[in-house]
């Protein structure tokens, strides 16, 4: 896999870690995504339900689909029987199902389609199965905290463990999610890493100071996924 940023960027990204958790016991922990699902299944979902349709369709207006068949018989006149236009209204549902299928094969045309609930599940789900590896229960004090970018979705998640959320609410990193995605909106992808990294510092810095004997526990590294 190309990697998502160069050199430079994961260097200024890992050094706003390191200068953010300076001032705090609090554990930064970046992650950067290309996208958080390959939705597949909803893919699948759209291409049944393009076959399905033309199924009903040709169901419910059948003589388009009896004309279109008596005209295939080289007009010799004779009326299909049940059984043929069945098998007829079958193949128009099928191919229909196997061109949305491979219309969604291409990236742009399969997210247009993914709703926008969906791709903020997924995101929050993935984000969610990489804290509980990575950063959940993780330090000594509880104090990992995640900020995850999905670049794909054009979404992020910060979740904290259980020290931190404690104290800090959910609402509070509201100004580092806004602060990161207006970065994202302008293509600047380092800088909304950046800044979220910073705000979060700040709140971490003010209920969780830097103790004499903290040392690092996570890794200050961008991780790309």
């Amino acid at each position: 896999m190309n990697a998502l940023l160069g050199d430079e960027d994961h260097a200024a990204v890992s050094a706003a870690v390191a200068e953010a958790e300076a001032r705090t016991s609090g554990e930064i922990v970046t992650v950067l995504a290309e996208r958080s699902d390959s939705y597949h299944d909803i893919a699948l979902a759209w291409a049944a339900l393009a076959g399905m349709s033309l199924l009903v369709l040709a169901s419910i207006f059948p003589a388009p689909l009896i004309e279109l068949m008596s005209a295939a018989d080289a007009g010799w006149g004779a009326q299909p029987g049940a059984g043929a236009i069945l098998a007829a209204g079958a193949m128009i549902a099928i191919a229909g199902f196997l061109i949305c299928w491979f219309a969604q094969t291409m990236d742009k045309v399969r997210f247009a389609l993914v709703p926008g609930g969906v791709r903020t599940a997924r995101v929050h789900a993935r984000a969610l199965t990489i804290f509980k590896v990575g950063a959940e229960r993780r330090t000594k004090g509880h104090t990992g905290i995640i900020i995850y970018l999905s670049l794909r979705e054009r979404r992020a998640e910060i979740l904290a463990d259980q020290a931190i959320a404690g104290r800090v609410s959910e609402d509070v990193w509201g100004e580092a999610m806004a602060a990161m995605l207006f970065e994202l909106k302008q293509g600047r992808t380092a800088p909304a890493m950046i800044v979220a990294v910073r705000q979060v510092g700040l709140v971490l810095a003010e209920h969780f100071p830097r103790e004499t004997d903290d040392r690092n526990e996570l890794p200050d590294r961008l991780i790309e996924l």
